[in-house]
């Protein structure tokens, strides 16, 4: 069980004799790292040990590397799955950074000393396990899983009544006016000490009785940071030439003269197997928009906070925030002038003043903002305070600065394939032609977007999103393909996870796709992998795919999965030649699935209205292949199966409607025919629902094949006027569904042409069409609201 942490108090504490300098920060805080650089300036230290992971050693130090532009963040990551991940993020106003910073240009040594990070991830793991294991042995009323939450709630509670007692809107605008805009020197580490030892007073009993596990884990890492204090303190610097940075929470539990962690303990602690990189971060992960909860609510503002302050002229901030925001609407299209800024920045003043502020906060700008920009009205300048306040800078990393492997070889291909400039927050669209280019003399360049096609499938098999397919406009481009590239924090946080997967992206993308081929159960999954394969450019594993449905396509029995099977097969041989593949081998399976599927289109047309959608979209797959690929597939007994279905009278509706659509289309029945089955389907013994849902398949395909043949319109008028009132409603809902997918134009065709079989003409019908509808049209509608159509 946690204990309370005693305590030394003020500058007894401070300036307790071999203690060293001890400097509390409030993470991404300007004011600390002004404050720090001002103490390690006075204070020339031999040593700075910083609240860090204490394993990340080299790595911590390519921080301060040439080329490194924050936010850039340290990510340590478990070598096996499930990947649990630490993240150290750093914008260049974080204390840390900056001591690190300083460090290396004074020539001083500098070190993280918190848990190593495979330590933390093991108690990480510990901690959730601890946690489940009280909740199942403790009454649900009191339930250790909500504990932390209600701690967490009564420090909320907490911070408010601080904001409220302060007259502060926010316990964040406290926060600013008190400790960011205080440049007093030694000011901010004196306050910040008495503060977090008040409030560590006020919480830490509330934390060891309602969150024990997280009180633990800091009592933990509070022994052994004094343990490497210790440490360097053996090393032979002095402790008065030595500065701590810590979060504000432990600084005051740092103290030598509480006990350290032995050796044995330390060898006692629980490890997992970490790997550690770095990787390039965005503004928006930092923001607390993103969930981050060490986060602020703008990390942008406090850039320009921090450029003031080492500007010495943080008076200048109100009118370059207000400028900015005004220049962000001025982008928009929405214009404010230069008097509207000035005037925004006295209203900001006032404001501050109002508060006993020197300078205004960041509430009292977006206040000044809201009512002289937006008049009033925050979704004016909503977006144009978004992007001040947030930001869209995302850091970068130079080569040679500590990546993963996977890492390493996304960068050289994207480097290969000329695709570094889309690595920004900013979409970008991307349109590639795989065909060969035969104007360039080098075979790299000739196949380049070929090549640029395959490394994104790559990637969007690992999960990495740096690219988002679109659909082609162009009817079967088969040699097109667009893309959106857009890089994002994220995508580098997946790059690392995949690196488990293989240490490149070949690698890890052929490890991916054959993870779900050992778990492939059905044929459609193995032929979406063959086309996977195939567009990642495995043939190996394409081979290994291919193999795999062949076995599974002995047992397979569902229509519709073999009709979307056939079809992915029919798209790999159209562009198999474009992707440079050999599909030879997939033909014996295509005629082999393919005479399946039309064998069992007669049994699986006998389904229900709601299985017919789907039904009537593999009919569809299996025609298109049909037409398609009619050298190696027996198209003639696929039409004549078809045919069969058009006729029979105990199948779904629907589907034989469908089925005599396609007839139509292909000439396969001339005028009488297609008579005979209209006055047989729309007959007045035919049930409403089973003459309207006929109709509704039949008019799913080839509007223009429908609006030539006159007749049909004829048969379909005269077994409406067969209809009493009750059926015709029953068959309204089919006819209104199967009506709502034509357009306007086909809609005033059909009303045109029936208005040429009643006589009145076209032109009249037409007219009557374009009137608004008087009482009694709106009445005879309004009755249909409340007619009862059933289980239809």
């Amino acid at each position: 069980m946690a204990k309370p942490v005693q305590r030394l108090h003020g500058d007894e504490w401070m300036n307790a004799v071999d203690e060293p300098h001890y400097f509390g920060i409030r993470h991404l805080s300007p004011a600390g790292s002004y404050h720090l650089l001002e103490l390690l300036r006075r204070v020339k230290p031999t040593a700075i040990l910083i609240e860090g992971p204490s394993d990340a050693g080299a790595i911590a130090m390519q921080l301060t590397s040439r080329g490194v532009v924050p936010p850039v963040a340290l990510l340590a990551y478990t070598e096996q799955l499930p990947i649990r991940m630490l993240l150290y993020p750093f914008a260049d106003y974080s204390p840390e950074y900056q001591s690190l910073i300083w460090a290396k240009q004074n020539g001083c040594h500098a070190a993280f000393i918190d848990l190593p990070t495979d330590v933390s991830l093991a108690l990480m793991d510990k901690r959730k396990a601890r946690m489940v294991e009280e909740a199942d042995d403790t009454p649900s009323d009191n339930d250790p899983s909500e504990c932390l939450p209600r701690f967490a709630l009564m420090q909320r509670d907490l911070y408010a009544r601080i904001a409220e007692l302060s007259g502060e809107p926010d316990y964040e605008s406290y926060w600013e006016r008190c400790y960011e805009h205080n440049l007093q020197a030694g000011s901010y580490q004196r306050a910040i000490l008495h503060y977090s030892t008040e409030m560590r007073a006020l919480t830490e009993q509330d934390e060891i009785r309602l969150a024990p596990q997280e009180a633990a884990y800091n009592e933990i890492r509070e022994s052994f940071m004094r343990r490497k204090i210790y440490d360097a303190i053996a090393e032979g610097h002095q402790p008065e030439q030595i500065v701590v940075v810590s979060g504000a929470h432990h600084t005051i539990a740092l103290s030598l003269q509480l006990p350290i962690m032995t050796d044995e303990q330390i060898a006692r602690l629980p490890r997992v197997k970490t790997k550690m990189t770095l990787m390039p971060y965005s503004y928006y992960k930092l923001s607390s928009h993103s969930g981050y909860g060490a986060g602020n609510e703008a990390p942008a503002y406090f850039e320009l906070l921090w450029q003031c302050m080492k500007q010495e002229e943080l008076d200048k901030l109100p009118a370059l925030y207000l400028s900015s925001v005004a220049a962000r609407l001025r982008e928009q299209g929405t214009w404010r002038s230069t008097a509207s800024v000035i005037e925004a920045v006295r209203l900001a003043e006032a404001l501050a003043y109002m508060h006993d502020g020197a300078r205004p906060t960041w509430k009292d700008l977006r206040d000044a903002a809201t009512v002289l920009f937006g008049y009033g009205e925050f979704s004016v300048v909503a977006e144009a305070l978004a992007r001040t306040d947030i930001g869209t800078a995302i850091g970068s990393l130079p080569e040679g600065v500590s990546q993963t492997p996977l890492q390493d070889d996304l960068n050289r291909e994207l480097k290969r394939l000329k695709l570094e400039k889309y690595k920004t927050l900013v979409a970008e669209a991307l349109e590639l032609d795989l065909r060969e280019n035969r104007r360039v003399k080098s075979v790299e360049s000739a196949y380049i977007d070929l090549n640029r096609s395959v490394l994104l499938h790559r990637l969007a098999v690992l999960g990495i999103r740096f690219a988002r397919k679109q659909r082609v406009s162009q009817k079967d481009a088969s040699w097109a393909e667009h893309w959106v590239l857009q890089w994002s924090p994220e995508a580098e946080i997946e790059t690392v996870e995949s690196t488990l997967k293989g240490e490149t992206i070949e690698l890890a993308a052929a490890y991916a796709i054959h993870e779900e081929l050992m778990a492939c159960s059905d044929i459609e999954a193995a032929a979406r992998l063959i086309r996977t394969s195939c567009e990642c450019g495995l043939p190996q594993i394409m081979s290994q795919a291919t193999s795999a449905l062949q076995q599974l396509a002995v047992d397979a029995g569902d229509f519709q999965q073999i009709a979307n099977t056939v079809l992915e097969l029919s798209v790999l041989l159209q562009y198999g030649s474009i992707r440079r593949f050999d599909t030879l081998a997939l033909v014996p399976l295509l005629q082999q699935l393919f005479l399946r599927g039309t064998m069992m289109l007669q049994e699986a047309a006998n389904c229900n209205d709601d299985a017919a959608a789907n039904m009537i979209s593999a009919v569809h797959a299996m025609h298109a292949v049909a037409l398609e690929h009619y050298e190696e597939v027996d198209e003639a007994l696929w039409m004549s199966k078809l045919k069969e279905l058009a006729e029979r009278d105990d199948r779904n509706a629907k589907c034989s409607g469908y089925a005599f659509s396609i007839l139509l289309e292909r000439n396969e029945a001339d005028e009488e025919q297609c008579a005979k089955e209209v006055s047989r389907r729309l007959s007045k013994g035919m049930p409403a629902e089973l003459g309207a849902g006929w109709f509704e398949g039949l008019s799913m395909r080839n509007r223009y094949a429908l609006l030539s043949r006159d007749y049909l319109w004829r048969q379909l008028d005269v077994y409406i006027e067969t209809l009493d009132v009750g059926s015709f409603k029953r068959s309204l809902i089919f006819l209104r569904r199967a009506f709502g997918t034509f357009e306007s134009r086909e809609k005033a065709g059909i009303a045109e042409m029936l208005g040429d079989l009643w006589g009145h003409g076209a032109e009249s019908i037409g007219e009557a069409l374009q009137r608004p509808l008087n009482e009694d049209e709106k009445e005879q509608l309004n009755e249909l609201n409340d007619f009862d159509f059933g289980d239809l």
